[in-house]
């Protein structure tokens, strides 16, 4: 009789592999577990579900608010340059960021990792960037999945999710019905690129060689403005906000101005980045940066005038926020008062 010579392990799956990676994230989550603040202490990592008791959570008409996203091609530079350990970070920021843009606190978060073969090491640097991405928006890591995918992915190729739940109170929710004419609109800087428009960097980066005082810039993480942004909004310092990704500045702007309200920007108060001046010089039109990149701004506030320096004094220097426009009545939906500077 033939000896059965087919197995999962021998198709590209390595269970005993995946068992480990299990066992490192559940080591990793005890050392947090006494400083949970509503997830099931109880198997927290490796159950069918993962738990969170949202009952000793004191908050008035509580809602629920959820986002889900993930890193785009910021991870095929990551496999370039074989630094893995700050694109968690990114992926924490992308959903929390989203959060609290309606004044959400953020409660937890969960990761998905689809890989071609999995490396225990590579992959222990990743969750290294998510758990400290979820350390400083101060949410909890409670579970996820990481997938062996054998003949989808090639060995070392990688693609990254997740997935964030946040909670507000029903009066605290910030949108925009609270704008009104004459709010200004105010810029938080952004730490670098971000996590949006990588597939036009990749595609500069195969053409011209990166200058070795910016090489670091590309794989900056994301900012994460949670701290910042969750004290503002318990203080009702906020009428609205945007999380600027992709589409950039305006597009994502006018999320959050009423249809019958206009956005006027001062694109040339923009303080842009070292980054975004090297890739502007690779024959890029202005239009296209702001479409593409935040070009320096990761985060918008639309806040009352009166309220700007209260508003600066939460934030460090390097982030304090910048007056770059106002909301008015006008025929039309969007001004551009000037043109960017470089």
């Amino acid at each position: 009789m033939k000896k059965n010579v087919n197995s999962y392990k021998k198709s590209g799956v390595d269970i005993t592999l995946a068992n480990k990676l299990v066992n490192h994230i559940s080591k990793l989550s005890k050392k947090d577990v006494k400083k949970m603040n509503g997830a099931t202490k109880k198997d927290i990592i490796g159950g069918f579900g993962s738990l969170f008791d949202i009952s000793k959570i004191k908050i008035k008409d509580p809602v629920i608010v959820s986002c889900t996203d993930g890193v785009g091609t910021k991870i095929d530079l990551a496999n370039k340059f074989k630094k893995f350990d700050t694109i968690g970070i990114d992926l924490v920021a992308m959903c929390v960021n989203d959060l609290i843009v309606q004044g959400a606190k953020p409660l937890f978060f969960l990761d998905y990792i689809a890989v071609g073969k999995l490396n225990l090491n590579k992959t222990k640097k990743i969750l290294k960037g998510i758990f400290k991405g979820c350390k400083i928006s101060k949410c909890q890591l409670i579970g996820g999945e990481t997938a062996e995918m054998p003949g989808i992915y090639s060995n070392d190729k990688f693609d990254l999710a997740g997935f964030s739940v946040g909670i507000v109170s029903k009066k605290k929710i910030l949108d925009k019905s609270n704008v009104k004419n004459g709010d200004i609109v105010l810029a938080i800087p952004s730490s670098g690129i971000h996590s949006n428009g990588y597939s036009l960097v990749r595609s500069i980066l195969k053409k011209y060689k990166i200058p070795k005082n910016l090489k670091k810039e590309i794989l900056k993480p994301t900012r994460i403005y949670t701290n910042e942004i969750l004290k503002l909004t318990d203080k009702n310092l906020v009428s609205a906000a945007a999380h600027i990704t992709g589409g950039g500045l305006i597009e994502n702007l006018l999320r959050s101005v009423p249809e019958k309200l206009s956005l006027n920007i001062d694109l040339s108060k923009i303080k842009t980045l070292k980054i975004f001046k090297w890739l502007k010089d690779k024959n890029i039109s202005d239009k296209e940066m702001m479409k593409t990149f935040n070009c320096g701004i990761g985060f918008c506030l639309i806040v009352k005038k009166e309220n700007l320096f209260r508003i600066q004094k939460f934030f460090s220097n390097n982030y304090a926020p910048y007056e770059i426009g106002y909301i008015s009545k006008d025929k039309n939906k969007v001004n551009l008062l000037k043109n960017i500077e470089w």
